[in-house]
């Protein structure tokens, strides 16, 4: 049998296409070493990035108005919300799709000539069969490479009653992790997973290379020591580890392996979520403004990764000044052109003339299209 759609991957990005897919009546086929395996990394948003279609059972924690700490404490004017992983990915039924487990080895495009001439695309599989579709989407994720960027974190989760603050962090770049101010910096990320649970995550946004999850255990036992929170050491931890960077956009691919990861947040699965519908009925994702923002992002990324560790505070501090407007246009609008460049051209120009040349040295050539 030939499926209509053939998705490579059943993470987020992969299960997500195919559901839609088969909402749209087609005829799926997933492939994955390990289709059921159980998710367990902690999934967030803006609330007003999900599609309509999304269970609100999804969702583990509302939070009207998160804050950050850069230089001072900023509320954000935004809804953020924080998935119920299982619920998420049982939300995604994949009734009806044929589920076969193993290895994607090669993605083949049609061809009319040699020995395996197909008109259709095909994948070839670790065990040897060659199968074809009538599309092939590969959502298989990045490979790590030391030359692309990631982003790292180390999380526990604690009751609730632990954490003493009132407030949901988004960012908190505040000092107390034990850190030297030139070693590369990394922030706190605190935020609800249920009534009674919260996530405490040291986070490295981006590095190449990234600091090791370890550094981050050490930071984050510091940070929390210094605010009067000790752990027991039987706390559930969530260890990250993921390119930020490396996908390729282009009508074959979906997910982190099709550029839809934010480089300069690590976001992608409201981005999946919201595009799935679009790309399962076989219309492009990357249109050239899709496209021109991508160039931005990525010159956003090497502005990050051009700052010197001490003025990253001060950097998002001036970014979360900007308007929620503009703000929201940087962190989620992947096809608004002018909303990006206009939120790129107010933080430059509201940032102290140091950070400028930084950000000039760093942003000077756009990469050409991809």
């Amino acid at each position: 049998m030939t499926s209509d759609l053939v998705v490579c991957g059943a993470g987020p990005a992969g299960r997500t296409l195919a559901h839609r897919a088969l909402a749209q009546g087609q005829s799926v086929t997933v492939i994955d070493p390990r289709p059921g395996h159980r998710w367990t990394a902690t999934y967030a948003a803006w609330a007003d990035e999900l599609p309509d279609w999304v269970p609100p059972g999804t969702l583990a924690a509302t939070v009207d108005r998160p804050a950050v700490w850069t230089t001072r404490r900023i509320e954000l004017d935004r809804r953020y919300v924080i998935f119920d992983t299982a619920a998420l990915q049982d939300s995604l039924d994949l009734a009806g799709v044929r589920i076969i487990t193993d290895r994607v080895v090669d993605i083949v495009p049609p061809t009319r000539f040699g020995p395996h001439a197909l008109d259709m695309p095909s994948v070839r599989l670790a065990s040897g069969p060659v199968l074809p579709g009538g599309r092939v989407i590969d959502a298989r994720g990045i490979p790590r490479s030391p030359k692309l960027a990631e982003q790292t974190a180390y999380g526990v989760m604690v009751d609730r009653d632990q954490w003493p603050d009132p407030d949901t962090f988004f960012m908190d770049w505040r000092d107390d992790n034990g850190a030297d101010s030139n070693e590369p910096r990394s922030f706190l990320y605190a935020v609800p997973l249920s009534d009674n649970m919260i996530l405490l995550e040291e986070t490295c946004l981006a590095g190449r290379p990234a600091l090791d999850p370890q550094v981050l255990r050490e930071r984050l036992i510091h940070r929390l020591r210094s605010r009067g929170i000790t752990l027991t050491g039987d706390e559930r931890i969530e260890r990250v580890r993921f390119p930020v960077e490396g996908g390729k956009p282009r009508p074959g691919t979906f997910g982190a392996a099709g550029a839809l990861t934010h480089p300069a947040t690590g976001y992608s699965v409201a981005a999946a979520l919201r595009t799935a519908d679009t790309v399962a009925a076989g219309d492009t994702i990357w249109t050239p403004s899709a496209r021109a923002v991508n160039r931005l992002r990525q010159s956003g990324l090497r502005a990050l990764l051009s700052l010197p560790p001490q003025d990253l505070p001060l950097f998002f501090d001036t970014f979360f000044a900007l308007s929620p407007a503009k703000q929201r246009a940087y962190l989620s609008a992947r096809d608004d052109l002018p909303g990006t460049a206009a939120a790129m051209a107010s933080l430059f120009a509201a940032l102290p003339w140091r950070l400028r040349r930084h950000l000039a040295s760093a942003t000077v050539t756009l990469p050409r299209g991809v």
